[in-house]
């Protein structure tokens, strides 16, 4: 499994803006049903510990999903097609819970792993197939008192609201490109990417398909290196194509994160 950006990499990374870049829900992917499932959190007030993350997102303060950020259970997970997926929630019936219930809204960063030594109904939380959510700490006390560790809740899958275009992370060499899939609105979820690329005689390559590496990376084999680069994605949801032309110049680099205008189809 390859390994995510680094935090360093995360702040520092470049972020090359297209004017009015905009990216917002779209009308394909609308909010489901509330179901009950159960929530827990990981970490402390500071959210340390969610950084990275199975998704690969790296440090989320850099990459704008900040603390209110779920790790799903295998359920949900997805083997990492559930990545960047949106919901709600709300505690219930439980004293922990705050009154009024408030409605807290998280996006799925990390995998929240089984654990095979204990019970799926005393902690082993994540065990399939039970929904779960493990919350980064602030998330969870926005709605629930965290002494409680594990409260019942109501969610409901809803579609993501980005600010800002899609964000490509590249790792890798220019015969192994890996890229890092972030800010996707609507359905916020990757099912299948393409790259083509464009020389600086104009020679223009055809969709070449990636393959799915885990959480929220894509790679391609080949010679990628001088060319600029745009990216074709589909919702593994919705199936929904996004189009993200010309996201990296020639002179693109790995370590850095390039961000485009989406175009969706």
């Amino acid at each position: 499994m390859a390994s995510a950006p680094s935090t360093a990499t995360a702040i520092l990374a470049l972020l090359v803006s297209l004017a009015g870049v905009a990216t917002t829900a779209h009308g394909r992917f609308t909010a489901m049903q509330w179901t009950p499932a159960h929530a827990t959190f990981y970490g402390d007030e500071t959210a340390a510990e969610t950084m990275g993350g199975a998704c690969g997102y790296g440090n989320l303060y850099a990459t704008g999903y900040g603390t209110d950020t779920a790790a799903l259970s295998t359920t949900l997970f997805l083997d990492g097609y559930g990545c960047g997926t949106c919901y709600q929630m709300r505690c219930v019936g439980a004293p922990a819970c705050y009154q009024g219930s408030p409605v807290i809204t998280v996006t799925a960063t990390n995998l929240c792993p089984p654990n095979w030594e204990q019970d799926s109904n005393a902690g082993g939380w994540c065990n399939p197939p039970r929904t779960h959510f493990d919350l980064a700490k602030p998330a969870f006390m926005k709605m629930a008192a965290w002494r409680a560790g594990i409260v019942p809740v109501m969610y409901r899958r809803v579609p993501c609201v980005r600010k800002g275009g899609l964000r490509f992370a590249f790792q890798g060499n220019p015969h192994w490109l890996l890229v890092y899939v972030m800010n996707v609105a609507g359905a916020g979820d990757v099912r299948d990417m393409w790259v083509k690329g464009c020389d600086g005689g104009g020679h223009v390559q055809g969709w070449v398909r990636m393959s799915h590496n885990w959480g929220a990376a894509f790679q391609a084999f080949g010679q990628l290196g001088g060319h600029a680069l745009s990216f074709k994605l589909t919702s593994y949801t919705t199936g929904q194509t996004i189009i993200a032309a010309d996201a990296a110049p020639r002179t693109w680099s790995v370590g850095l994160t390039y961000q485009a205008r989406a175009n969706f189809s």
